[in-house]
């Protein structure tokens, strides 16, 4: 496939003979981009590289390979539907188009918590699933070029190791701080502002919009969300995806 083929889905593709290298390389030259234009503080011309991105028969393609190969593509949403067929894959990067998409409630799911409560969390039917995979191609290289140097919780390719080990640099001389500060925001998923989320997230604001005021639905009643953010789908904390899908 070249760039032409990259840019939008090519008629008769099938999900077999779809290259992935090819697709692996474009998405990646895109995000290099994206990154190069935000570091040059050239922030529209970001935006249009995650247009482009969210846009492309390989970014689409790439976010229903992930949302198809992960621990919960066996986990249905409200809606019940899977796919599993190579026909199905295919079908589904024709279905996703930012124009007319709605994206359905959540369903609810309460995974018990070792102390004995329970962690709500949220599953997408799986095109939101994979709406969400798209628009995070496009979202990281942002939010990784943008982000503290110092934080380490959810971050690509970082753990509680460079952590620990960030903290016995700063803490192993003898002019270091001598009292170390834990904090906790109680409820932080769960009273996050919706309106401070489209403000500040570098994305597609309608789009987020959409997932923000999706609601979910709990023993077959819906619920409306006005703030907080849900626990469980592609576009949260990683460790709460693989938790929850």
């Amino acid at each position: 496939m070249n760039a032409a083929t990259l840019a939008c889905a090519p008629s008769g593709m099938a999900w077999d003979g779809i290259n992935w290298a090819d697709v692996q390389r474009h998405v990646r030259r895109l995000q290099t981009r994206i990154v190069k234009a935000t570091q040059d503080g050239r922030h529209n011309k970001a935006r249009a590289l995650q247009w482009l991105l969210t846009h492309s028969f390989s970014g689409k393609a790439l976010a229903i390979k992930r949302v198809t190969g992960n621990k919960g593509k066996n986990t249905p949403g409200v809606d019940k539907v899977t796919w599993k067929t190579p026909a199905a894959k295919t079908n589904a990067i024709a279905s996703m188009k930012r124009r007319g998409y709605s994206p359905l409630p959540l369903r609810r799911v309460l995974i018990p918590k070792k102390n004995g409560k329970t962690r709500p969390l949220g599953i997408p039917v799986m095109k939101c699933r994979a709406m969400q995979a798209l628009h995070l191609l496009a979202l990281e290289p942002i939010a990784e070029t943008t982000a503290d140097l110092n934080s380490y919780g959810f971050r690509l390719e970082r753990s509680t190791a460079d952590a620990g080990e960030q903290c016995f640099n700063s803490l192993a001389k003898k002019v270091s701080a001598e009292w170390v500060l834990e904090a906790d925001i109680q409820g932080c998923f769960d009273q996050i502002s919706h309106d401070w989320m489209v403000a500040n997230v570098p994305t597609d604001k309608a789009t987020l919009k959409k997932w923000l005021k999706a609601g979910f639905v709990y023993q077959n009643e819906l619920f409306p969300t006005e703030a907080g953010t849900p626990q469980g789908g592609i576009i949260t904390p990683p460790t709460t995806e693989q938790t929850a899908v």
